[in-house]
Parts: structure tokens; sequence; C-alpha cells
């Protein structure tokens, strides 16, 4: 199995996906902490300042939309940016965020104590009464887990003890809870969006070894979800996505804490019916209106809410269970896949704002949330998204460094052979203190021109794998210290084994070109994939496609326009060309507010008949 490099160990480099990450930290910073506490504070009966009275609700300082006092979804938020803060406080020194977090935290306690001791929430204890009868109501479990998940993060990430008091106090709360719905309706366990409890009930007896989270964690086990898997075939389509990917965490979870294989068969079987055999749209999507797209009609579904930001998340988590129980690189592959075309594309470069849904329909526009008026589902894993890519990149297993995502980042490792230094970057150098190509010294204008500077002074062999992307259009190019090698290429990786000395420097270059997907469920439509990144074509209609889908260079012209950002050359832009109108295309994650198709009809000899 592999093994996650410790976060604190790693640090991402200055680039694209450094940039997203301080556009998300400071989102974190700028939120008013006493409105990110204002439905914790009503329920506990602390005013907040100047608000016994509201006679202006434009101009009051509070959170609205989902966070609103009358959402029965409120306060879901807090505990996304918990998990956030915490985790990028554990990845780097930000003593300001680390306050501010640890205030949030004392008072989440002062909120405890005026509950009574036990109840944390930002909704009443009567919604959970609702449940027992089962009268319905949005989602409460749902939204108790983001802060028993956000807390069980700050203890975890940062061994914050007033976190896991206040846990182990409402743990209490849960078990009484569960005990008091077997006779009536043992049924309410289940009710309620209680997908990710199963997961945190785990997570918190690994770190705790108290029986009464593992009393939680067996109670909730028993998901219809996973009856329908174990039967085999079909067992998501028409449900609600997002409240059954976080399941198969829970199964995943299981596995690693009892050995039982019945919970990565079960894990298996989720992949299986949510990817291998449903298909997907190019980004990674597969739900329209948050629920499941039916297995392989995706081309029914192109329409202004496909994608639903929530489900990208979670099933990169998903892919991430399995990559690191297998290692086989088609789960890395689609968690890079769903960083391109999800993390980043649903992101605003420019705001830090989510859009909660990626509109497939042509001529889209991307919908962004507000910095307070909104606070979507999607903007909770969204904060909790863009500190995830320390915990993606590096691994070890036995006595190797395997490299999963093309990031640029370092990290300091320690293997059996002894402690390693490895950094990787885009093979650029330095002019005027802007990260850019050399122009001048004949390389190669290209993201996937790669350099790694491995330091190992033990003398002792060890192997560098690095994963060798499904996308690679022909053999990778590697030299080692500026001579030429050819390594072993195994089970979809690079295998380079050897004594790494004081300072050894190896260059790859994965081959890319941009390629024509189609629907399964529909030939004569496609879309432009370069490398792992789709395109999209600036278009604000279904613009017909005339060409050879196997070679869409008989009808793409690239562009290089200059760029004073991270690269010296804009990267993965296009314009067709022998159309009857033509388009430019740029990679999806760089739309902002421009109309774009990702899914064009393809005209060929056949479809003109």
């Amino acid at each position: 199995m592999l093994q996650r490099a410790p976060i604190q160990s790693v640090r991402v480099l200055p680039g694209m996906f450094r940039r997203r990450m301080k556009l998300n930290e400071d989102y974190l910073m700028e939120l008013d902490s006493l409105c990110l506490l204002q439905n914790f504070y009503f329920e506990a009966g602390i005013q907040l300042p100047d608000q016994q009275s509201v006679p202006d609700p434009a101009a009051a300082k509070l959170h609205w939309g989902w966070e609103a006092p009358s959402c029965q979804l409120r306060g879901h938020f807090l505990g996304h940016w918990l998990s956030a803060a915490a985790a990028l406080c554990a990845n780097e020194d930000r003593p300001q965020l680390k306050a501010k977090l640890e205030w949030i935290v004392s008072e989440l306690a002062r909120c405890q104590e005026l509950n009574g001791g036990e109840w944390v929430g930002s909704i009443p204890e009567k919604y959970f009464a609702l449940l027992r009868p089962g009268t319905y109501i949005w989602s409460p479990q749902y939204t108790m887990h983001k802060t028993i998940m956000g807390l069980k993060d700050v203890y975890d990430r940062l061994g914050n003890r007033t976190a896991i008091d206040i846990l182990d106090r409402l743990a209490d709360w849960y078990v009484r809870w569960v005990d008091s719905v077997q006779d009536s309706n043992p049924q309410a366990v289940f009710s309620g969006e209680q997908a990710g409890m199963l997961e945190v009930w785990c997570d918190l007896y690994v770190l705790t070894g108290k029986e009464k989270y593992k009393k939680l964690a067996e109670a909730y086990e028993g998901n219809a979800l996973f009856d329908r898997l174990d039967q085999g075939g079909d067992a998501l389509s028409d449900d609600h996505a997002n409240a059954s990917i976080p399941v198969s965490h829970g199964a995943g979870r299981l596995y690693e804490m009892t050995g039982d294989d019945k919970w990565k068969r079960r894990m298996e079987a989720f992949w299986k019916t949510a990817v291998t055999d449903r298909g997907m749209f190019s980004t990674t999507g597969s739900n329209a209106g948050e629920f499941w797209i039916p297995v392989r009609s995706h081309s029914r579904f192109l329409c202004a809410t496909d994608q639903e930001f929530c489900t990208v998340y979670n099933m990169v988590r998903t892919a991430d269970y399995l990559w690191r129980w297998t290692g086989d690189p088609k789960y890395a592959d689609y968690i890079e896949r769903a960083l391109y075309n999800g993390f980043l594309a649903q992101q605003n470069s420019r705001t830090g704002m989510p859009t909660y849904y990626l509109p497939m329909a042509p001529g889209s526009r991307k919908t962004w949330g507000s910095r307070t008026r909104d606070f979507w589902c999607c903007f909770g894993t969204m904060v909790q998204a863009q500190t995830l890519y320390p915990d993606l990149i590096w691994f070890t297993e036995e006595n190797s460094v395997v490299v999963s995502q093309y990031i640029p980042s370092e990290a300091s490792l320690q293997l059996s052979a002894g402690p390693v230094d490895i950094t990787q970057s885009v093979h650029m150098k330095n002019y005027n203190n802007q990260v850019l190509f050399d122009e001048h010294g004949g390389g190669r204008v290209s993201r996937w021109s790669l350099r790694f500077t491995v330091r190992s002074g033990s003398g002792n062999r060890w192997t560098l794998k690095l994963r060798l992307p499904g996308w690679c259009a022909g053999a990778p190019e590697i030299s080692l210290n500026g001579e030429p090698l050819s390594p072993d290429l195994s089970g979809g990786m690079i295998l380079l084994t050897r004594a790494w000395g004081p300072e050894d420097v190896l260059d790859v270059f994965f081959p890319s070109e941009v390629r024509c997907e189609t629907l399964s469920d529909d030939p004569q439509l496609f879309s432009f994939v370069d490398g792992p990144i789709v395109l999209a074509g600036l278009t604000e209609s279904d613009a017909p496609v005339a060409g050879n889908l196997k070679d869409p260079s008989s009808f793409l012209r690239p562009e290089t326009p200059h760029t004073y950002g991270t690269y010296v050359w804009q990267q993965s832009t296009y314009r067709t060309k022998n159309q009857p109108e033509n388009f430019r295309l740029i990679p999806l994650y760089d739309v902002q507010d421009e109309a774009y198709t990702v899914y064009f009809n393809a005209l060929t000899p056949d479809s003109d008949k």
C-alpha cells in the first residue's frame, strides 16, 4: 500500500496550483470569524454584536444563502472552513490563519457548554427528533457531519486538544440518539444525508481508540447502498450523486480499519458502477441536476446543471483510496483529469469563487458564487479542494518514492535507504525574478517538460517511480544528468532504481497531443482534450466541426500568444481552420465569463448523407 507523504514535508512551488491555493487561503482569512460562527452562536443563545434586531437586512453583517439563519443547512460551511484551514496550517507555517482557527474552535467549545455540554450544532437537536418518525427535513446529518469532520481534521492535523474534547462530548449525544431510534425506526440513522458519518466515526476510532466511536461506526455501516453494490449491476443511476459518493469513503476507511476484504470489494464495486461501467464526460463529471446519469447516456444530459463540484471533489477522494491501495495509475490519471477540469475549472482564477455546476450545453456560461451571499455546498468542498494538492503528489512504498501528480513541488521523505529531498518543476529558468521558459536555450515549450532534482547522499539504492500518464502520446524522453536513459516501463510506471547521488538531475518529457474524445452513446458528439486538459470552444452556439476526428491537426491550428504569467507562452490554445465559422479553443479552466462549448457535433462524410 502506498503511504502518503506527510503534509508538513511537502511544499507546492510557485505556479498555477500554488496561485489557486493562495486565492483560497486569502478567502479563508477574509471571512469574518463572527459570521462563520453566527449560526452556532444563535443556537447557543449568544447575541452577535449589533444584531439583536436587523432593520436593514441588505446591510447586515451576516452570511446569507445556505448560511442564512432561515436555511435548514445553516452552519455547514464552517466545518469545511476548519478542515481547509487545518490542512493549510499543517502544510506550512501560517500563524494568522492558525490563530483564527484556534479562536473559532475555542468559541465552539463555549457554544457546547452553553448548549448543555454535549450538543455543538449550528442547527437544533430537534431536527434529529424529526428523523425518528421519518419527517422530512433538509439533511441535518450532512450539516452535523461537516462540523464533526472539521473538528476531527483540526485535531488530526494540528493536535488541537479542544477540538477532540468537543467531539468526545458530542459523541456521547450521538450514542444516545442512535440507541433511542433502534426500537421505533432504526433506519433513521441512514436518513438526513448521513453518508459521510461512517468515515468520520472510523477516523475518530483510529485516532482515539475509544469504543464509542467504534460503536457509532458500526451503527452507520448498514447503508442500503452496500447491499445494492453486493448484488452487482447498476447501483447508482438516478441516485443523488453526492449523497452516495461519501458512502464509498466509509467503505474505504472500514477496510483500512478492519482489514476485512468485503469493504475493499464494495469500494471497487462502487468505482465499477460509478466510472467504469457508467462512462463520464471528458471532464470526469457524471451527474446532471445532482443525480447520477444513467449508464452510457451522457449525450442526453448536456445541460446547465452538469458536474456538481462536490461530486468532483468526493470522487477524487474515492480515487485516492484506490490509488493508495493498488498503485494502479488509472486512478491517478482520473485524479489528474479531475484536478484540471474540476478543481481548476470550477474555481474562478481571479476571485477564487466556485461554480456549483459546470454546464456542458453548447454556449454555456459559468455561474460564479458571491463572497458571502451564497455558500452552496460547493463553496465548502471548493475551499477544501484547493488545500488538497500537497496530499496528492508524493508517496512512498517500501524503498521507493512514487510520483502521482505533476505539480511543481518539493518533498523531504524518509526511506529505509535514508533521507531523500526531491523537487519537481516545469523545466524553466529565471529571468528578472519571473519564472519563465528558457526562450534562448532551445528548450521545449511545454508544461510536460519536467525536471526532478534528487538529493540522496546515503549511497544506498532506491527506486523512483513516475506515473506514465495514460494520455502520453508516444515514448517519454528521459535523461539523467544530461545522459539519455531507457528505464523500465512497467504497469504504467517509469521505474528508476539506482544509488542516487548528492544531487542528480532527471529531465522527463511527456509528449502530448490533442485528441477528439467521443461520448459512448453518441459518437457524433466529441470534445477536444489536450493531454488531461479539456478544451473549451469560445462559441455561443452548437458549432459543428468538419474533419477527421482521428487527426485533429487537420482542422486545428496551435496558438502561442505571449504571456507574463507562469509560462512565457500560453499553453493549450488553438483555433479551428477550414470550418464554416472558425473559433478559438482554450483550456476549460481558463474560461471565466465567456460563453463556451465543450461538446461539438462531428460533420463527417457519413453525417452529411
